[in-house]
């Protein structure tokens, strides 16, 4: 551990803080417009005595990921914590599970990586938590956000600086050395020029995997496409890169390191929570009686599936939000959470609780291992088939996308209670713990969800019968939307 004198910047301009930017379990900014960095350093002493008053001990694990201004952003929030009498602990560039990682090599309950995740460039924000491995959710976010948004009178006490090398190696070592590929495998590694690039590559070589490149060289502006494995167009391209190179699996990594996204040796798209499923299915053979939680964006074949009620295995659904599964997967003491986002959770004996891309990459290659004789297509042929959307986003502002849902869900409950069809098919249940995600008497769902890290909502759709009554289940959705003139065009769509 090398100790180093931190250079502490004056902020003399006003503080800009959007105060929607304080989102359920994240934050988030267009900076400098909605932030600048007298905000960014309130945001420090917000956060400083957030722990004060919680009676977190006074140190913090900080990193930040490759975005031109995050090492900016990362010390002017540095600023306002040393202000509080915090010890921070900088590790300098990464992604968030390398600093989730951190707060556990140097034995540090709290945490917040700089980051805007996957979102456009221009974005910046944190992921922060202050009891490892949860991070905020929304009553320490709505805490946050009254402290900063009041008058703040920094400490006269000053924190310790201490600059953390080579924990990046440590993260990786951590993961490497731990799993051992003997399969010969071939993989497609995208990561849209975001962080990952520095990472995801030397893991999955590292543990025996034959490794092709695509946009794996950093750089701030995503020339090609934002890094996120729910876009299309990042898939699309994995698609074909891996028909291309013959390869075995593709993977797609997205801005901080937290989510990944998944092609087939044939180049089809496997969404997420469908690898959860067939990941779900192995743990269960070898951990019985497990528990399982996901969210309300996946696919209800979690709750249906022979092999998990074979082995005894427990499935909850639960909010969608990376923190909210986090602890969700913590609480119940499940072995595993799965987001369609990409979020996986895996807690002992797999992981440490908190969401990893690349750890959740070498475990679908150890999935690969223990079934030499089966390709991924393969082992997602033999599961039921559905016919699913991608997750679609049509714009819709902060200050209003809530009460346009709770409209939507007053909507669909009374065609619920009148019994009104969507495709033929009566709803026969709704869900309400997140948006509404209602199932028609066939299987089929939709859902409608405010998202909670931008100013969009969020419609997903799964269909156990056919394409088409996919299709109406999302005419039904949209036509609905086409109600609210706040609701904006949508980000991709079937």
């Amino acid at each position: 551990m090398n100790n180093n004198s931190f250079n502490i910047n004056h902020y003399d301009d006003e503080p800009i803080i959007n105060e929607l930017g304080f989102r359920e379990y994240d934050a988030r900014w267009i900076y400098p417009k909605q932030i600048n960095l007298s905000g960014i350093k309130k945001i420090g002493y917000g956060l400083g005595q957030l722990m004060i008053e919680e009676n977190i001990k006074k140190e913090i694990v900080i990193g930040h990921d490759y975005r031109s201004y995050s090492e900016e952003v990362k010390n002017a929030l540095i600023s306002g914590l040393l202000s509080y009498g915090i010890t921070v602990f900088d590790i300098g560039l990464t992604i968030s599970p390398g600093a989730y990682f951190a707060q556990y090599d140097l034995n540090c309950k709290s945490v917040a990586m700089v980051t805007a995740s996957h979102n456009e460039n221009g974005w910046t924000g944190f992921k922060m938590g202050v009891n490892r491995p949860l991070t905020f959710g929304p009553d320490l976010m709505n805490k946050l956000k009254e402290i900063c948004l009041n008058d703040l009178n920094p400490k006269k006490s000053h924190g310790e600086y201490k600059f953390i090398e080579g924990m990046n190696a440590k993260y990786i070592n951590d993961i490497t050395n731990k799993n051992n590929i003997k399969r010969k495998l071939k993989a497609v590694v995208a990561c849209g020029n975001g962080t990952s690039s520095i990472f995801s590559p030397e893991i999955l070589e590292k543990i025996g995997i034959e490794v092709i490149k695509i946009h794996c060289d950093l750089d701030y502006s995503f020339p090609n496409y934002n890094p996120n494995p729910e876009d299309l167009k990042m898939l699309k391209h994995l698609s074909e890169e891996v028909i291309r190179n013959n390869a075995d699996i593709g993977f797609a990594f997205d801005g901080d390191g937290d989510r990944c996204g998944y092609v087939d040796d044939n180049g089809n798209e496997i969404f997420s929570d469908i690898m959860g499923l067939l990941l779900a299915r192995n743990f269960s053979e070898k951990y019985k009686s497990s528990k399982f939680v996901i969210d309300v964006k996946s696919t209800g074949l979690f709750g249906s599936d022979k092999i998990l009620k074979s082995n005894d295995a427990s499935v909850h659904y639960w909010k969608t939000g990376h923190s909210y599964i986090k602890q969700k997967t913590s609480e119940i003491s499940a072995l595993a959470g799965f987001e369609r986002s990409g979020h996986y959770f895996f807690n002992k004996p797999i992981g440490r609780g908190y969401d990893d891309a690349c750890l959740s990459a070498v475990e679908v290659c150890k999935l690969l291992d223990e079934n030499p004789g089966s390709s991924i297509s393969d082992l997602i042929k033999n599961l039921p088939h559905t016919f699913n959307s991608p997750t679609m986003s049509p714009e819709c502002p902060d200050n209003v996308k809530y009460e346009v849902i709770e409209k939507v869900i007053d909507m669909i409950e009374d065609r619920y209670k009148n019994k009104i069809k969507i495709a033929d098919l009566e709803i026969s249940s709704i869900l309400t713990i997140n948006g509404i995600r209602f199932t028609l008497e066939d299987g089929s769902w939709g859902l409608i969800r405010a998202s909670s890290n931008k100013p969009n909502l969020v419609v997903v759709c799964e269909s156990t019968t056919s394409y088409d009554v996919m299709k109406e289940i999302f005419y039904f959705i949209d036509n609905l939307l086409k109600q609210f003139k706040e609701v904006g065009p949508y980000d991709q769509s079937i």
